[in-house]
């Protein structure tokens, strides 16, 4: 299948009259990061100019200082691991950096200024990595299926095979272009042949792919099946006290990491959904991840475990049984339990990627424990890459949001970064949004979240304005009008969608199991835990002290403010507490009324999207315009239905009629 280039399409980007007199670039080529930075420099001069650069190993110096005529890559100590310095030295440009992977990071970066039509002249920039590990996990299916995904099919897997060639390359320019440096290839429900991914069956295909990962800066990973020496009916147990499975883990790992080189490691989800793990044995999360981390602590192999472990049989006639609690619950009592080289992978809200939550209680509740925040730019819950929502905004609320774990040093971000508590094994990883779709993420505009994602965890004090125009200048070029228009469409999609879909904190009112399109009761009286509990007089969870108790297991002062129905923040009310319709917030409107004017407002917001963009034809790509207008269409008619449904659902419940007298069924 044939596939674009995203962000990386060089043609025509270049509005500087000085790349076009960029005629050497001087790199001593030690190993093959160095030499793909080269390869990416030549490809995106000539791609500009039509003119390509010569490469030669002795630096250059310019005789004509009004001209810039070489890009000199240079390591030099002076820049943390991966980190790059960009300097312009009379007519010369040089990427500084530690390491290999610093120069390739600049090589992009110095590229995305040119791109952007930023002038090179007295260029003096120093960027290091915030996060030590920036990561996208895929959940694709060795089938070639994808898990929640909505940009087609697997480009890693096919007919249970593994798929390596040219566009295993690009993938890897793209992650690497936006400062990705690991990636887990595979779904983390891990079963059929996706468990033998441990074994030589794969080995060839996983070493090839692994190769160009390197090349690119990027540690491969695995999602691995925990009871894999049964299911490889090698042992009739997973137990991971007894020494016959520790033993079996060992000699696995060996196995493993000797054969695939550049493998970082293992990404585990147990316990959960219906996903083996310790509890089957009476062991702990920490004894099974301790086991495993401890086989492969003599590669460096990390053991990624993450904390999504819920009961998934909940009577929805209890009350106090509280899903949102579970994460917290499992894994607070073995805090300091872990071995170093184990990182918990903590999902931004207690629930499941919704379009308005908390902040997770284990961020802040944990002090002894490798931790990394998990987000979702697949858009499960945010309109599955048919609607915009560009989710930087709400990424970068919750990497902002205080923990209060001690007086300074307290955001997500500080604990992630490893600022709080000095930890080197953490970081910030995202369920990919990509497949073989031609343009990679379905919906054109999409692609801001992939490229959002990698920037903000490199450089999370970048706003996420900032990156949107930056993703629309690198990808469309430089013109006015239609950075204009992307960038209103963008920064107002998800404020648009939590709008027209959830109203303040209430989430999960989507069709079971296909988690999209309008269905209030969907999830009402499931198994799942996901309640909004309205009734004629309300709705909304109560999760204070009197209710299951949620609101106390943050720090103070914000366990204070979530307990209170008159401080709770109002995005998070229902979320919280159990309100009245009749209860007036701030803004002097009564819930119901909010609820109304909210659906309909959300609704307005799309159709001016829809409507802006409509101005773009004839300025965008061709095939681009029509993919997007396709899309808008259909979230115009989709925003309608929830719209409706939302609005009409609450006024049958409650019997309040909007006071704007605007129809509704």
């Amino acid at each position: 299948m044939n596939f674009e280039q995203a962000w990386l399409d060089y043609k025509g980007k270049a509005v500087s009259t000085e790349v076009g007199e960029i005629k050497f670039i001087c790199a001593d080529v030690q190993d093959e990061l160095i030499r793909n930075s080269v390869k990416e420099l030549q490809a995106a001069v000539k791609a500009m100019t039509g003119k390509e650069p010569v490469l030669q190993a002795d630096s250059f110096e310019s005789k004509a200082e009004q001209q810039i005529e070489s890009i000199s890559l240079v390591i030099k100590e002076g820049v943390k691991a991966e980190g790059y310095r960009l300097l312009e030295k009379a007519g010369q440009i040089i990427v500084e950096a530690s390491d290999s992977r610093g120069i390739l990071y600049g090589t992009f970066a110095l590229i995305r200024l040119i791109q952007a039509g930023e002038t090179l002249r007295g260029l003096h920039i120093t960027k290091e990595p915030a996060m030590p590990l920036r990561m996208l996990n895929h959940w694709d299916n060795m089938d070639g299926s994808i898990e929640r995904g909505y940009s087609g099919e697997s480009f890693f897997f096919e007919n249970n095979e593994i798929l390596v060639n040219d566009r295993t390359v690009t993938y890897a320019r793209l992650a690497s272009s936006v400062g990705i440096n690991a990636v887990v290839i595979n779904n983390v429900n891990v079963k059929d042949s996706a468990t033998y991914l441990i074994t030589d069956r794969y080995f060839d295909q996983l070493k090839a792919m692994s190769e160009i990962f390197a090349g690119y800066g990027i540690k491969l990973y695995l999602s691995l099946n925990y009871a894999a020496p049964v299911e490889l009916n090698e042992l009739d147990s997973a137990d991971p006290l007894s020494e016959e499975v520790r033993a079996w883990w060992k000699k696995r790992m060996e196995i493993v990491f000797g054969a695939v080189p550049n493998l970082g490691g293992f990404l585990i989800k147990a316990d959960s959904e219906g996903r083996p793990g310790p509890f089957t044995y009476g062991r702990t999360h920490a004894d099974g991840a301790n086991m495993l981390a401890e086989a492969a602590e003599p590669y460096g192999g990390l053991i990624i475990w993450r904390c999504f472990v819920y009961n998934c049989k909940q009577d929805w006639r209890d009350r106090k049984t509280d899903r949102a609690r579970s994460g917290y619950d499992n894994f607070i009592g073995l805090d300091g339990t872990f071995r170093d080289n184990v990182i918990l992978q903590i999902k931004n809200g207690p629930m499941d990627f919704q379009v308005r939550e908390p902040v997770h209680p284990l961020f802040g509740g944990l002090k002894k424990t490798n931790q990394m925040l998990e987000v979702q730019i697949a858009q499960e819950y945010t309109g599955q890459q048919r609607h915009i929502c560009y989710l930087i905004p709400m990424f970068r609320q919750v990497l902002k949001y205080r923990t209060y774990v001690q007086e300074s040093n307290d955001t997500v971000e500080d604990i992630v970064s490893g600022r709080t508590f000095g930890q080197k094994n953490c970081g910030m990883a995202a369920v990919a949004n990509t497949g073989n779709d031609e343009n990679w993420t379905g919906h054109d505009m999409a692609a801001a979240n992939l490229y959002g994602f990698g920037r903000l965890a490199f450089e999370p004090d970048l706003t996420a304005e900032a990156i949107a125009k930056e993703w629309i200048r690198v990808t469309y070029g430089v013109n006015k009008k239609a950075e204009e228009i992307l960038l209103n469409m963008l920064m107002n999609s998800w404020p648009a969608y939590e709008k027209y879909t959830s109203p303040l904190g209430i989430g999960w009112m989507v069709n079971p199991s296909v988690h999209y399109g309008p269905n209030v009761d969907g999830y009402e009286y499931d198994r799942w835990g996901t309640y909004h509990r309205a009734d004629h007089l309300g709705i909304g969870v109560d999760r204070s002290r009197v209710g299951t108790g949620y609101a106390l297991l943050y720090n103070e002062p914000n366990a204070s403010a979530y307990d209170d129905r008159e401080r709770c923040p109002e995005e998070l009310l229902l979320f919280f507490h159990h309100i009245p319709y009749t209860w007036k917030l701030k803004t002097g409107k009564t819930v119901i009324q909010h609820i109304y004017d909210t659906h309909f407002e959300g609704v307005e917001t799309v159709d001016e999207m829809a409507a802006g963009f409509e101005k773009l034809k004839g300025i965008l790509p061709d095939k681009v315009f029509e993919r997007v207008m396709k899309r808008l269409s259909h979230q115009k008619e989709h925003a309608r239905e929830w719209r409706d449904q939302v609005n009409s659902y609450f006024y049958r419940k409650s019997g309040i009629p909007d006071e704007k007298g605007r129809e509704i069924w």
